[in-house]
């Protein structure tokens, strides 16, 4: 039996990427599957592709009103929310000294105020359900650092610290709250690195491989499947051995 058959899952930035990942696997696994992405006809093209288990919304996690929006349109179309994604995020890379307010700003805003905004608005479901999966995007530079991304770095640091606050907050209303931190993984968003900084980093991973989106899509629906009902405020790297 699909392990979320009867299950409204939301993902968030599920347009592309890990988030499209996350979302063809929870659709094969009976979820109903609502992905956001910022334009409307990009998140319905793409549920489209998916199947019809899947359904796509518009949705800017930096604005509370579109969240609050967001959560009301699938709640209304497919029931509330038992599991939530949020991966939803940008990169506005530079170093430190040169950084723009606005792009620490902006990174912060989407990657980490975002997170809490969506958790806040469809918390309300799952507190009154008394059942519920959250699962958070971080990253392994949220752990370790990165230079040249000390926002990016700042918003998935603060990512976890948040998921082990909300677990402590939730968990006895039955809903657990924990964080997946990818490694080096192939997206459009590590497209951009050179031949020689990606090499530099299959150097320090012991698996010698870059990861798939499928790789993290796994386990994600392992935190939202029954098998992970005793599991929550973990953060689950998913990094080749890289954090080692």
């Amino acid at each position: 039996m699909a392990v979320l058959a009867g299950k409204t899952a939301l993902i968030t930035g599920g347009t592309r990427g890990i988030g499209r990942a996350i979302a063809e696997r929870f659709a094969k696994e009976g979820a109903a599957v609502a992905l956001c992405g910022r334009d409307a006809e990009t998140a319905q093209r793409v549920a489209a592709e998916i199947g019809p288990n899947a359904h796509g919304f518009a949705c800017d996690v930096s604005d509370p009103a579109s969240v609050d929006g967001l959560l009301a349109a699938v709640t209304e179309q497919l029931g509330g929310v038992y599991a939530l994604v949020n991966n939803a995020g940008i990169t506005k890379d530079g170093l430190m000294m040169r950084m723009k307010d606005g792009d620490w700003d902006a990174v912060l805003q989407t990657n980490l105020t975002g997170a809490f905004y969506v958790c806040r608005a469809a918390s309300r479901a799952m507190l009154k359900a008394r059942e519920g999966r959250v699962i958070n995007l971080t990253s392994i530079v949220g752990v370790h650092g990165q230079g040249g991304q000390t926002n990016y770095s700042a918003a998935k640091a603060g990512i976890i610290g948040f998921t082990k606050a909300y677990a402590q907050e939730v968990a006895s209303r039955g809903i657990t709250v924990n964080a997946i931190a990818p490694g080096l993984i192939d997206t459009d968003m590590t497209a951009v690195l050179t031949d020689d900084q990606r090499g530099a980093v299959l150097e320090r991973i012991p698996l010698k491989r870059t990861g798939t989106v499928e790789d993290v899509a796994g386990a994600a629906l392992f935190l939202a499947s029954p098998d992970a009902a005793y599991v929550t405020g973990q953060v689950l790297c998913v990094d080749g051995g890289l954090g080692m």
